[in-house]
């Protein structure tokens, strides 16, 4: 049989692993690269491959995106796995982890294998999911973390709840250090954050029960103590506050093995996008003052913040244009990762390798996936983008189910052109 190959010229190739910044060329034969580099096509593309030109446009490993709610099974009218697969395409994800908070709980070998199925049946990013670390979401019975690793699992963690036991806790990573797993963490004191926003004057003025920052720092606190008593790996998702941030330093300074991630939203928007009750910029953990969102943009630039998420939360209308209390917390963040996550380039805080480190080899090597990189061997994941074309984001555009964004009419600079999996087109702009 025929191999398949396919040729990308005159593009500026982008590896965040050995640091590649150069126009070259990209050769992939039955979905793995098999060639690239500055000097490739010189001579020109050889007969018999589909060529694309890709004028100067940058190409990069495709997005890791490790924190994505797909709402199958169970919330089907808020997004599946097939709608949610194409809104990743679109922001050039090519791998993608599902929390396990869906109806049922994925805590158990059927739950893995139907989110795996319905992947495959749909044939477009590469969707792989977590299991929950306590059954039923619970934070009592611990899963079977070594079986549900062997079926697939790519990590554990209870999605939106913290596993508030600390004994359930450490037992998680001491076993999660047997089976060379990473116990991720909603770190959230729960009793300190059942408000509706950050705490703070703003929440004061407009009525509202607040959050205070020290509810995450203090629950991370907590689990780096247990961190050390068992070498578990441990991972800290959706960082928002400066406290939290100094904590994971430290942690890492001491060679704790932790790493954390943000989205977003907490490094472009301030608890003032809230405004008067605009429920589309409720999400949880809040989005905080002015000062933690200068901390966590820091943070990621300076690589305290290991890798950059979407945090992609789909809300129907019913769930969201309610009193701001009673609305559900989240937004949807597939495709907006990359436009908005490249305004910490664009204003000078961070190279462009650093930022796509975040955005698909750290998230990579903290799922243990074979992503992120611009190698020979590799798969043919591949994002193709404009850099510098600007625009305006549109959610009503979405390729997504839902349409909760704060971003609407967003200012933005950098546009998803192409996005390829195993080397086939899944997405390419109009």
């Amino acid at each position: 049989m025929p191999k398949h190959r396919s040729a990308y010229l005159n593009a500026r190739l982008l590896d965040p692993e050995s640091g590649l910044d150069a126009l070259g060329g990209v050769l992939v034969e039955d979905g793995v690269i098999v060639g690239l580099g500055p000097g490739l096509f010189d001579g020109g593309a050889p007969e018999g491959v589909e060529t694309t030109d890709c004028g100067g446009d940058c190409l990069a490993p495709g997005l890791v995106d490790l924190r994505v709610q797909l709402r199958e099974p169970g919330e089907e009218h808020k997004e599946t796995i097939e709608t949610g697969s194409a809104a990743a395409a679109a922001g050039g994800v090519t791998s993608l982890a599902a929390l396990p908070n869906t109806e049922p709980v994925v805590d158990d070998v059927a739950g893995v294998e139907y989110i795996a199925r319905r992947a495959r049946e749909t044939k477009l990013v590469k969707v792989y999911t977590y299991a929950a670390v306590t059954r039923r979401l619970e934070g009592k019975e611990l899963t079977e973390l070594g079986l549900l690793k062997a079926f697939g699992a790519v990590g554990f963690t209870d999605g939106l709840k913290p596993v508030a036991d600390a004994m359930v806790l450490r037992r998680a990573l001491s076993y999660g250090k047997t089976f060379g797993v990473t116990v991720v963490q909603h770190a959230q004191e729960p009793a300190l954050s059942r408000g509706a926003m950050n705490a703070g004057e703003l929440a004061t003025r407009l009525g509202l029960p607040g959050i205070p920052p020290l509810a995450e720092v203090m629950m991370i606190e907590r689990d780096l103590r247990l961190v050390e008593m068992t070498g578990g790996r441990y991972h800290a998702a959706q960082v928002s506050t400066a406290a939290a941030v100094e904590a994971i330093a430290a942690a890492k300074a001491r060679g704790l093995p932790v790493t954390c991630d943000t989205a977003p939203h907490y490094f472009t928007l301030n608890e003032n996008a809230v405004g008067d009750y605009r429920t589309f910029a409720k999400v949880f953990p809040p989005l905080r003052s002015e000062d933690d969102r200068r901390a966590v943009a820091e943070a990621v630039a300076g690589g305290v913040i290991d890798a950059v998420a979407s945090d992609h939360s789909p809300h129907d209308q019913d769930s969201k244009r309610l009193p701001f209390e009673a609305a559900d917390a989240g937004i949807v963040g597939l495709e907006s990762l990359l436009p908005l996550s490249l305004e910490l380039v664009h204003k000078g805080q961070m190279g462009l390798l650093d930022l796509l480190r975040r955005l698909s080899l750290a998230p990579a090597e903290i799922l243990g996936l074979k992503a992120g990189r611009l190698a020979v061997g590799a798969p043919a994941d591949l994002v193709l983008f404009d850099l510098e074309l600007a625009g305006r984001l549109d959610p009503d555009s979405f390729r997504s189910k839902s349409k909760n964004s704060p971003f609407e009419n967003h200012p933005v600079q950098g546009r998803v052109l192409r996005t390829v999996v195993d080397g086939r087109t899944i997405f390419q702009a109009e």
